[in-house]
């Protein structure tokens, strides 16, 4: 991929951003990102992203930590409706595959790029709900649970 002139690399996605957009500093670094998904994701686990001297973070080895998702929704979508919901969780960074069959909704995305919390905010700002029934409710929490866990458990850091 060329270099543009004056931009940077998102260090989330690996997009060339202006160095002014979503701007951060961390450790004293400056960092640009594309979207305030891409600068959310960064703040929440920088070490996915940079790594230590010596040590490459699992985003700068290139890795994906691809997961694979059936989520309940609330009411059976039209098939407008449903190729609608794809073309907006397409435009989030790191999903890989979208399928919605009735009120199953079936996704692929890179945990480096995307997490399941994020695709539910999309899924909110496009009018689709999901279920809510307790049990969806605990299985969402877990998925939750287990993201953080397992992107806390892949940064690169110094402590033992």
């Amino acid at each position: 991929m060329m270099e543009k002139p004056g931009f940077v690399r998102d260090p989330v996605c690996g997009m060339q951003v202006d160095p002014h957009q979503y701007a951060i500093q961390y450790l004293e670094i400056p960092y640009a990102f594309c979207s305030r998904q891409c600068l959310e994701r960064f703040r929440d686990h920088p070490h996915l992203y940079i790594g230590q001297p010596g040590i490459k973070a699992p985003r700068q080895e290139g890795r994906e930590v691809l997961k694979k998702r059936s989520l309940r929704l609330a009411t059976p979508l039209t098939g407008q409706q449903a190729v609608a919901l794809a073309e907006a969780l397409t435009t989030l960074p790191g999903i890989r595959r979208v399928e919605v069959e009735g009120e199953r909704l079936y996704l692929i995305y890179d945990l480096l790029q995307s997490t399941a919390e994020q695709i539910e905010e999309k899924l909110a700002e496009v009018g689709v709900g999901l279920g809510d029934g307790w049990a969806d409710r605990l299985r969402l929490a877990f998925v939750h649970y287990e993201e953080e866990l397992e992107a806390s458990g892949l940064e690169v850091n110094d402590r033992l």
